[in-house]
C-alpha cells in the first residue's frame, strides 16, 4: 500500500463513516483521522469555557484558543484539548446538540481545516468527515460518500450511544443534516468524483471490504 494515498470519506451522521474509516485504515496499514471529533473537541472547549454556542461572534472570537491534538492510530484514536483527554466528554448530549452550530462558524472551519491538512501531510491516511473530498483534500486518490436510510442511521447511532429513543435520535440526525447541508461554509455534499455507497443493506465488514477494494484498484500494479 502506498504510503502517500489519501482516502476521503464523507457522509452524514450515522452513515458508518467512523467505523468504516477505522476498519479500512487498519486493514491497509494507514493512519486514520476522525474530523468530527475535532469539531466536537472545539465545541466541548467552548461549552467548558462559557462561550455561548448560539453566538457565532463569540465562537469566532475564541476559535483560535484551544489546542486540539488528534491521534491517528485506527486501533486507538485519541483526541486531546489543552493536553487533556476529551474522548468521552466530546460524546456528551450537550456537545452533540451544539456541534453543528459551532462547526458552521467560518472561523472554526478555517482553524480546523488547517489542523486537518497538517495531519494529512504527505498522505498514508483515511480521513472521514463531511467536506473532506470537497474542501479539505479534493485531490484525494479515493473519494467515498457513505449514506444510509435515516432509520438505519438512527438505529446505529442509538446503539452507539448505549440505547435510548430511536425516534428522537432520528429527529436529531435529520436536524443536523439540515444544518450541515445548509451552512455557507463547506456544506455537506457529495464531492465530485466520489463513489457513493448506500450502507443500509450491508454489514460493516462488507462496507469496509468495498472501500478497501476501491483503494487497491487505485494502486499501481
Amino acid at each position: 500500500m502506498s504510503s502517500t494515498v489519501v482516502v476521503a470519506m464523507d457522509g452524514p451522521s450515522g452513515s458508518g463513516k467512523s467505523s468504516t474509516a477505522r476498519g479500512v485504515a487498519s486493514k491497509l496499514g494507514l493512519r486514520f483521522l476522525d474530523t468530527g471529533a475535532q469539531f466536537r473537541a472545539m465545541t466541548q472547549w467552548m461549552l467548558a469555557h462559557g462561550v455561548d454556542p448560539s453566538s457565532p461572534e463569540a465562537i469566532a472570537k475564541h476559535a483560535g484558543e484551544p489546542v486540539i491534538v488528534s491521534g491517528t492510530d485506527p486501533l486507538a484514536p485519541t483526541i486531546t484539548v489543552d493536553g487533556s483527554d476529551v474522548s468521552v466528554a466530546i460524546r456528551s448530549a450537550e456537545v452533540t446538540a451544539n456541534v453543528s452550530a459551532v462547526a458552521a462558524v467560518p472561523e472554526v472551519r478555517t482553524r480546523i481545516l488547517g489542523l486537518q491538512r497538517e495531519i494529512i501531510g504527505e498522505g498514508g491516511i483515511v480521513v472521514e468527515g463531511r467536506d473532506i473530498g470537497s474542501v479539505v483534500w479534493p485531490q484525494a486518490a479515493v473519494k467515498v460518500y457513505l449514506t444510509a436510510d435515516p432509520e438505519a442511521r438512527a438505529v446505529r447511532r442509538t446503539a452507539e450511544n448505549g440505547g435510548g429513543s430511536v425516534e428522537a435520535t432520528q429527529a436529531d440526525l435529520l436536524r443536523r443534516d439540515a444544518i450541515d447541508s445548509g451552512r455557507k461554509a463547506a456544506p455537506l455534499t457529495m464531492p465530485e468524483g466520489a463513489i457513493h455507497i448506500d450502507t443500509t443493506p450491508y454489514t460493516l465488514d462488507e462496507v469496509i471490504d468495498q472501500v478497501v477494494a476501491l483503494v487497491l484498484q487505485t494502486e499501481p500494479s
